[in-house]
This record gives C-alpha cells, structure tokens and sequence, in this order.
C-alpha cells in the first residue's frame, strides 16, 4: 500500500494504492485455487482488505472488514491474506474497508473456471474489466470527516471513472478516456464493476445491445438490453458482438451516469469512453453516437431490470433456494435524523445530525475486532447480542414519517446457529425521504425471492416467492420505499458483516453484524486466527 501522484481534471493530488497502480492490479484465480495476498502497509493510513463477494468458506480471519474481522494494519505493518476460492466463478473485486479509502483502493477479482470447464454461454473473443469508480480533487478521508463533525452531506465527487478514466466530457479530460479496439463481428465479454463510493450506475453502449450473463459472480438466465443498471458493490458480466458493418470512421460512446433515488445532491454528471473500430479515430471526421440512457430517477426501469436477472438453475449449476426457513427477520433500513450535540452546529435539516440504521439502531464500530471478541468468548465490553429480529417500533415505513426520527447508536449482532436457513426481509423506510439502498453481505450469497414497493405484508406477500429461479447475489438494491425478501443458510461460521454500499450511509451507522455460531467438529468450525493477525 503506498501513495501515488495522480492527475485527473487537471488536479494532481496524492492518493492511496496498490503498487503505485489506480486502479489496482487484478487478482486472476481459478475455481478451487488458494489465493494468498501479503499486504504492507507504507502509508500513514491504517488499511484493510476486503475480497468482496468471496465466500471466505471457514476463513472470516481473511475477510477484511475494519474492526468486524480484524483490526487494521497500521503503517510498517504486514498481514497476509488466505483464502480457498470454492465453488465459485466469475467477476468479483477487492477493495480497501475502512473509512473511505476504497475510492482509490480498488481492483478486480478474476476467478476462472476449473480447467477443461466452459462458461455457459459462447466463448467471447477477449474480456475487459470495466471498473466504475468516482474521483474527487479534494482528499476523500477530509471529506467524511468534515461531514461526520458537521452533520451535512459530504462534498460530491468531482466526476465518474471508467477504469480510472473520467473521460471526454469533463474539464481536462480528454486524453483521460478509456477507449476499447475492437474488431468488427468479435464477441467480447465485459466484465463490469460499480466501484464508485455513492452512486448506483446505469450503463449503456450506442447502438450496441448487451446480452447479461452473469451477475455477482453467479451465472444468470441470458438476456439482452440496451442499458444495465449497477449498484455499489455489484458486478455484471455482459457479451456483446462488434458489429460486422459500420460506416467508416465511427465512434460509439459507452457511458455511466447515476441513478439518482435520494432528495441529497449528487454528482449530475456522465463518464464515457470509447468503442473504436478499427484505425485510430480523431472526434473531427467522426459521426459520435451516444447512448439513450434512462431518466435519473427512473425507478420503474429499476424495478424491472432487477426482476429480469434469475439464476441459471441448471443441472450444471442449479439454485439451492431454501425451501423452508428455521428463522424469519424484518429489518428497516433508512436514515434517521438525530439531535445536533450540545454547543455544535449541525448542517443536517432543520439543525440536525444524519444519521442511518437498520432496525433503528446506528452500528458503533467496536475499537476491538468482534471476530476475535467472538472466538475467544471476550465480547464485553465489545458488543451484546440483542440486534432485534424486528423493527423496536411499528409504523407506517413507507408512510407519512413519525415524529420521531432518532436512532440508537450500539454496536448489536445478530447470533445465528450455524447451518439454519434465514429468511431476512429489508424494508425501506421514507423517514428523510424513501431511497434506494444497495445492501451488501460478507460471507455469503443470498436469493432474492422477492421485492415490492410500499410495506411488505407478511400473510400476502411470501406467496409470489420465487423459490425456482431467484437471483442469487451478495449485493441488492432495496427500491426505494418499498422491499426486498432474501433468503440463505448460514453454512460459514464466524461474524459477517451486512451493510448499505453506499459508503455514505455506512459512515452514518446503516451496518449491523451476523454471528454464526460453530457446527459440530472441525468442518464446521472456524479455525483460530493466523499468527499475523493485526492487533488492535
């Protein structure tokens, strides 16, 4: 980990990286490999890793998130990262989990098939990582901070990047735009990951259409569309075919802009990049075509493109849907509104502070690790384990909101038994005005098997589950002011972290902590942590 001058709209400040590289260099494995990764720490930051959507299957020691599996690696410090890819191909990433040190610590994770094994679908000609990211000039970790003491929303990023890339229409940007050759009636595999710290992304080629084939690293039934929508966290594998004719010297954009469900600002402004065919093309003696991408706040466009993506199901690679649930829990997710502390000023409405729950509670990071408070039985003092099954107070969470918008600010788990299969439905709550929220889980993949708009209704609703063919993720959007029903069992003993991936409603509290207890023997049990194990 080391700093890195980097110039981007004509500003050049000095960010955090991987091996001087921005983005990071990517992680490429096979389906069963072991991945072993030493990072040193050389920056003045502490730093952690986290391998976002690896099953981590009995390693939660290698997870990476701060302060919930380990604490983080201080300056001069090393700490070797272990873990067994199982079961598991596709498009996955790493990133930095600790304040906002992601928007430059971010890179691509790989994972091949096994050898002799074949992707479901044709194989394409070349594959390109596509990694969404957002850029400020201003320093990110100064950003938060400012916001955390004042209250307000922090500063919006300065642009959009594709592979680090802001591209042709910002200030100075020009010569900053990822361009893509490809050859005429070639198959290509794009590889797209949503990076970026606050925004979920639609995404389109002119005059191209994609065909979607996989998503969070599971394969998914193939569709085609114009334009993909990406959530924090989230990563889509689409094809798409050059095509076999087109008019000499044409330019075809791809570009990025936001879907937009909050009332807060955000950064209204669109990343391109280049799709060039053939010999080297100048904007002067080119036709540009750019793609129709749809309306900011186009939330039915949402709603259906999600309902597209359904597993694969096939013998090869069937969906293990829990046909029965052990254990049901309602959680509220949404942000909150709390007094402004005693002789400061606060910038959120009306003099307030924002803040973010799930269940009304804003999650304290612990100042020790709750993994190893867990292991070896010390968790007082760290954390209790009283997380609610259901929202404290019942309301109408899409409604009118209640007089009270505070939240409680503790650091709770959630104790499962190891094995049991969880039905979580997440609600969206319109206390500061409904958004969506992408919401991540560490450790597993869950299957979505069902969504709503408004309240979800207990009686009614559990009978238009889709318990055949639901995707299977580890990052979903709650619609805005509506829902989501999930369901997994909780096979991976350890403490698992479960978060909104917008990196502003985690610093305001939308977090909590799954604790799955041990199994019978060894198989079944985490095993004690690596010597090297950072110390708090």
């Amino acid at each position: 980990i080391q700093m890195k001058n980097v110039t981007r709209l004509c500003h050049t400040k000095s960010v955090i990286t991987v091996n001087g590289q921005y983005p990071g260099p990517p992680i490429v494995a096979r389906e069963g490999d072991r991945v072993v990764v030493n990072v040193t720490n050389h920056v003045t930051n502490n730093v952690t890793i986290h391998w976002h959507g690896v099953r981590q299957l009995r390693s939660a020691w290698a997870d990476g998130p701060a302060y919930i599996t380990q604490c983080p690696i201080r300056t001069g410090q090393s700490y070797v990262y272990k873990f067994t890819i199982k079961g598991q191909r596709g498009t996955l990433w790493w990133h930095a989990h600790i304040s906002w040190l992601r928007a430059t610590l971010y890179g691509p994770i790989i994972i091949y098939p096994k050898k002799h094994a074949s992707y479901p679908f044709p194989k394409p000609h070349h594959e390109v990582p596509i990694l969404f990211g957002e850029w400020w000039n201003a320093d990110t970790e100064t950003v938060i901070s400012q916001a955390l003491q004042n209250g307000g929303g922090p500063n919006v990023s300065d642009a959009y990047t594709i592979n680090g890339l802001p591209g042709l229409l910002y200030n100075c940007s020009v010569k900053d735009t990822f361009r893509l050759k490809v050859t005429p009636g070639k198959t290509y595999l794009l590889r797209i990951i949503n990076a970026a710290l606050n925004d979920e992304l639609f995404f389109g080629i002119a005059n191209h259409t994609v065909t979607v084939v996989e998503a969070d690293a599971v394969y998914v039934k193939p569709f085609q569309t114009d334009v993909i929508l990406i959530t924090p966290g989230q990563t889509t594998n689409v094809l798409f075919t050059a095509k076999s004719q087109t008019a000499p010297n044409t330019t075809f954009i791809m570009s990025a802009r936001p879907y937009v469900t909050g009332t807060g600002t955000f950064d209204n402004s669109t990343t391109v990049g280049i799709l060039e065919y053939g010999s080297n093309l100048t904007a002067s003696n080119s036709s540009i075509s750019f793609p129709a991408l749809p309306a900011l706040n186009d939330t039915s466009f949402a709603a259906n493109f999600s309902l597209k993506i359904r597993s694969l199901g096939s013998k090869k690679f069937p969906a293990a849907v829990p046909q029965k649930v052990d254990r049901q829990f309602l959680f509220t997710v949404g942000l909150g509104l709390n007094p402004c502390p005693k002789g400061q000023t606060c910038q959120g409405p009306n003099g307030t502070k924002f803040a973010a729950s799930v269940n009304n509670i804003s999650f304290v990071l612990p100042t020790a690790a709750l993994l190893q408070a867990h292991f070896f039985g010390h968790s007082k003092g760290v954390y209790n384990s009283t997380f609610p099954d259901n929202p404290p107070f019942l309301f109408n969470y899409t409604g009118t909101p209640p007089n009270n918008t505070r939240t409680l600010n503790n650091t709770r788990v959630k104790v499962v038994p190891f094995n049991s299969s969880i039905q979580l439905v997440l609600q969206g709550t319109s206390f500061v005005g409904p958004e969506s929220h992408p919401l991540h889980l560490h450790g597993y993949n869950f299957f979505i098997v069902g969504q709503g708009v408004g309240n979800y209704n207990a009686t009614t609703d559990p009978s238009n589950f889709n318990l055949v063919d639901p995707p299977e993720r580890n990052t979903v959007g709650v619609p805005k002011g509506g829902w989501v029903a999930l369901r997994f069992r909780a096979d991976n003993p350890g403490v698992w972290f479960m978060h909104c991936h917008l990196e502003v409603h985690l610093s305001w509290g939308l977090k909590m902590a799954w604790v799955v207890l041990n199994g019978n023997g060894k198989s079944q049990s985490l095993p004690p942590p690596p010597k090297d194990l950072p110390a708090c």
